[in-house]
């Protein structure tokens, strides 16, 4: 028997790679038999994530992620899909934008949210796709938010960011949906996120964890396992759609009806 979800021959781009729920992803289509390009900002980090997969006898390589700008995208496919041979999945990762509140926003800022949460996902679908049309088959895969539904003071231009994406992911589904691509995303929760800002600090891992109804933070390898699914030749029949990995989070109406629930104090 064969791997349950099989990628063998497969050719997947995957930006944000490099650590976290992006080097989580990466592994996990690598050991489904994909040849994995890692497209990060931090290039070290995406080589020395290939550097291990290599070793491990999976198919990996890395390349900075620049301008994420129409034509640097273009030219990331571009190349991609020359060095390849094909391309058959992206995997749109990379993503957040410095914290600010509304009164305190610049146009800088916002426009970080949006350049790279959002507009970057216009431009590599419109860099793909012909690519993958070209091959009948295709994975435009986006790692969006439970923040595109939900408020959280300090990231209204990351909410706003997200939510596009998930409208992003309809329309673009909807419009290539006879190419043989399909479209879809992953919404993750309060994910684990070792020595990486503010929340995930234990403390305040373990003050939020009180308000999730599994009672604990996820795993990047909990995304990376939706993506694979979405990914694969079993998801064929699914597009524009976003999966929810959050623990539950986003179940309660407030987070006085988990406590009321399990008794917490």
């Amino acid at each position: 028997m064969g791997r349950p979800f099989d990628l063998s021959g497969r050719v997947a781009l995957i930006t944000g790679g490099g650590r976290g729920i992006g080097a989580a992803i990466v592994t996990r289509l690598a050991e489904a038999g994909a040849k994995v390009v890692i497209a990060n900002r931090t290039v070290e980090a995406g080589k020395a994530l290939a550097a291990d997969l290599l070793a491990r006898g999976l198919a990996a390589s890395a390349v900075p992620l620049g301008d994420i700008g129409r034509s640097g995208v273009a030219r990331l496919i571009t190349e991609t899909a020359e060095e390849a041979g094909r391309l058959d999945i992206v995997v749109h990762n990379a993503g957040g934008c410095p914290w600010a509140n509304i009164a305190d926003l610049d146009e800088d800022k916002l426009e970080a949210a949006l350049s790279l949460n959002l507009k970057a996902c216009f431009w590599l679908a419109q860099a793909a796709a012909p690519v993958m049309r070209a091959n009948g088959f295709g994975r435009i895969l986006v790692t969006s938010s439970v923040s595109a539904r939900m408020a959280m003071a300090g990231g209204a231009h990351y909410s706003a960011a997200k939510a596009g994406v998930n409208a992003f992911i309809r329309g673009a589904a909807f419009e290539l949906a006879r190419d043989g691509i399909t479209v879809n995303g992953v919404e993750p929760g309060f994910i684990e996120k070792p020595g990486r800002g503010t929340m995930s600090q234990p403390e305040t891992m373990r003050k939020v964890s009180r308000f999730i109804p599994m009672g604990r933070y996820g795993e990047a390898d909990d995304i990376a396992c939706a993506m694979l699914y979405l990914a694969s030749e079993q998801a064929k029949y699914v597009t524009g759609q976003t999966i929810v990995v959050d623990g539950g989070s986003s179940l309660p109406e407030t987070g006085f009806a988990v406590e009321r629930h399990w008794g917490l104090e």
